[in-house]
């Protein structure tokens, strides 16, 4: 099932649609009913992980055929984002977060979205999405298209899909946290509406992130086969 551009397109299409399918509100609430809460999550990991791995297998497998030929500043604009975004995903993952897959709980927490939640609500999908934008722009190949576009539109759709979904499923709830928090980075802070957080981000998860951060860059020709240091 790979080996052409049209099997990475099937691959990358049934992966962000599987995820917003098994999201919704009537699937869910159908699988949670039939196998309960914790049995969701372990099948909605599986599933997203299988699909994943297919859509990664496609996308190696794939024929090379440019599109565009990346200008030399785009290797620029890659070494400056992706600090930021690597940043966001760690943090967001190393902080109990209120729009992730069985989140419910940091609803009950006193402040529901501390640290990195008060620049932005999706840490994690900002950082996925901003991750896909800056290689889809380094990359001019019909492959690299299809998989980093897909991964982009998973990322910047899913927030407003999460968002959606908790605000139906949390009720009064979800208000406070909506009205303290963001989807666009800093923008509640500007607003006025909530202060940034350092103490929930702290010295060791910033020391975490940047070890990612530079692990990601030494071993960047091992997994993905491009060398980022000369």
């Amino acid at each position: 099932m790979t080996g052409s551009i049209d099997s990475l397109f099937v691959a990358a299409v049934t992966f962000v649609a599987a995820h917003f399918l098994l999201a919704s509100q009537p699937v869910r609430a159908g699988v949670v009913r039939a196998i309960g809460e914790v049995g969701f999550m372990i099948a909605y990991s599986g599933i997203s992980t299988v699909l994943f791995v297919w859509m990664l297998a496609a996308y190696g497998n794939a024929p090379y055929a440019d599109v565009w030929y990346p200008a030399p500043w785009t290797r620029h604009v890659v070494f400056t984002i992706m600090p930021f975004s690597v940043l966001l995903v760690v943090l967001g993952y190393l902080t109990p977060n209120p729009t992730a897959v069985g989140g419910e709980r940091a609803f009950e927490a006193p402040d529901p979205a501390p640290g990195i939640f008060r620049v932005t609500r999706h840490p994690v999908m900002w950082g996925i999405g901003l991750w896909a934008l800056v290689h889809l722009l380094a990359n001019g190949d019909q492959a690299s298209i299809v998989l980093f576009g897909a991964l982009a539109i998973l990322a910047f759709g899913g927030m407003l899909a999460v968002d959606s979904k908790r605000a139906r499923k949390m009720g009064a709830k979800w208000g406070p946290l909506a009205m303290t928090t963001s989807i666009i980075p800093f923008m509640a802070i500007l607003e006025g509406r909530a202060r940034f957080d350092w103490p929930g981000i702290g010295w060791r998860r910033l020391g975490i992130a940047l070890a990612v951060f530079l692990l990601l860059m030494l071993g960047h020709p091992y997994f993905a086969g491009v060398a980022l240091l000369h």
